[in-house]
C-alpha cells in the first residue's frame, strides 16, 4: 500500500456491487491525501437477498402490499380461472425462493371463472339436457318432475337459470321435467 490507513466506516447493502468491494470513500478518488492519512471506505455487503413471501392465498391488493413492503417490485397479469375474481393464481418467481431486492415479482390474478351463456333446454329430453350442460361445464343440481299431460312427458318444461343468462362455468342448474300421471 502507499502508506495510507484504510478504515472501514460503513458496510451497506448494494444491489450490484459484489460483497467486499468499495462503494464509497473519503477523501474521494483524485482528491489529495497525505501519506499517513486515513482513507475511510464503505464496503458493499452485496445485494440484499430475501425469501419471497407466499401471497398465493391473498387477494391481489393484499399480495401487492405484502410484496412491496418486503422490498419487491410487483407486476400484475390477469387470467380467467376458477378462483374468485381478484385472487392470486400464480407468482413468478415462486414463493420461498431467495431473491435479490428489488426483484420483480409477476402475479397472475384471476378475472374469475369464464362466463357461459345458459342454453335453451326447454323441450329437450332430460338426458339431452344433461349432455348439453356437461358440454358447457355446467352441473345439474336437481331435476324435479311435475305431472304434465300430453307431449311434455319426459321433456324439460322449466329451467333455472333461464336461457341466455350469463353464468359462471361450474354453476348449478335446476330443471323441471314433465312426467306421466300415476
Amino acid at each position: 500500500s502507499m502508506g495510507f490507513v484504510l478504515e472501514v466506516t460503513d458496510s451497506l447493502r448494494h444491489p450490484s456491487a459484489s460483497p467486499g468491494s468499495i462503494v464509497g470513500q473519503t477523501p474521494l478518488p483524485g482528491q489529495l491525501a497525505l501519506v499517513g492519512d486515513t482513507i475511510r471506505v464503505a464496503l458493499s455487503l452485496g445485494p440484499e437477498v430475501r425469501p419471497i413471501p407466499d401471497v398465493t392465498r391473498l387477494r391481489a391488493d393484499g399480495a401487492r402490499t405484502v410484496l412491496e413492503a418486503t422490498g419487491f417490485l410487483v407486476v400484475v397479469d390477469s387470467a380467467e380461472s376458477e378462483l374468485p375474481r381478484g385472487s392470486v393464481i400464480t407468482m413468478e418467481p415462486e414463493a420461498g425462493m431467495e431473491a435479490v431486492i428489488p426483484q420483480e415479482i409477476r402475479l397472475t390474478v384471476s378475472l374469475g371463472p369464464p362466463l357461459v351463456e345458459m342454453p335453451h333446454l326447454l323441450g329437450l329430453r332430460e338426458e339431452q339436457a344433461r349432455a348439453v350442460l356437461d358440454s358447457l361445464g355446467l352441473s345439474l343440481s336437481e331435476v324435479e318432475t311435475r305431472f304434465r299431460f300430453g307431449r311434455d312427458q319426459g321433456l324439460v318444461v322449466e329451467q333455472e337459470p333461464p336461457a341466455a343468462t350469463q353464468v359462471e362455468r361450474g354453476s348449478a342448474v335446476r330443471l323441471v321435467v314433465g312426467r306421466r300421471g300415476g
